[in-house]
């Protein structure tokens, strides 16, 4: 299993490089929308839709929410301000996870999924707008925080994070995870010639955000009764199960470094 996680992930990665360094800013733009799509597609389950035509409709109401947002202009000014209602929607989703993570209908959850994918989708192609650079590293970001919550949680896991939402995961899992983000954290104090205590701060910040995107997820897929979201990435599961971190990572790196006066 974990041979095959490595393959794929090293498949993944080239095929990342490849396309933030190489392809035009507008094909990665309809790169990430499509993978906001497949996304939805697979949140829909999350729904409790069933039939395809059902499913369909929510991935059109996203398709929709992309395209008008895309036609505007995802850096248009009026656009400022999502990053900042993603960064409530995650805190939101904290309190959810933690006090009342058996409380989700099918409203509740076609609201989330729509908190969850479309500022991604922003967030992501705005870092790619401001600097291809920036949008690689809130990735090696995420995966640097993975691989060490892997690591940890493998090793020293003992004390339960969140039982009732994904009882694999551990403290000593979200530590390692922690301790691998600190880590690129200070080689993107070297990368971009920042300061480095605000930006170590926002890393610290960013990761956080990544473990509530995991567990948010993790949340929806147990009351949908999946392990996991779709079966399109061997070994990782679907779409959603790659970039769940992603999608609340992205969010609160833009509104940091917007917010700190890190990038101009």
């Amino acid at each position: 299993m974990l041979r095959q996680r490595v393959i794929t992930a090293l498949i993944l990665g080239a095929v990342v490089l490849l396309g933030i360094f190489f392809l035009p800013h507008q094909a990665v733009t309809a790169v990430v929308a499509l993978l906001i799509l497949a996304g939805a597609w697979e949140w829909s389950a999350f729904i409790g839709l069933t039939d395809t035509a059902r499913r369909l409709s929510f991935v059109l109401l996203i398709a929709a929410s992309v395209a008008w947002l895309w036609w505007i202009g995802p850096e248009a000014a009026r656009f400022d301000n999502v990053p900042i209602g993603a960064g409530f929607w995650w805190l939101l989703a904290m309190v959810w996870i933690a006090l009342m993570p058996t409380v989700i209908n099918a409203g509740s959850a076609s609201l989330a999924g729509i908190m969850v994918l479309l500022p991604a989708w922003l967030a992501l192609v705005r870092l790619h707008a401001m600097n291809p650079q920036l949008l690689l590293f809130v990735l090696l970001l995420v995966v640097a925080a993975d691989v060490g919550a892997y690591f940890a949680g493998r090793q020293f896991g003992k004390h339960k994070l969140a039982p009732r939402v994904s009882p694999g995961k551990t403290w000593e899992g979200v530590l390692g995870g922690l301790a691998g983000a600190m880590v690129l954290a200070v080689v993107g104090v070297f990368w971009f010639k920042v300061e480095a205590a605000p930006f170590m701060g926002m890393c610290a910040l960013v990761f956080v955000a990544s473990v509530i995107g995991d567990l948010t997820e993790s949340m929806f897929k147990r009351h949908a009764g999946l392990k996991d979201s779709g079966s399109l990435l061997p070994g990782h599961g679907g779409v959603l199960d790659r970039i769940d971190s992603i999608t609340a990572a992205a969010p609160i790196f833009l509104l940091g470094l917007d917010r700190l006066g890190l990038w101009h």
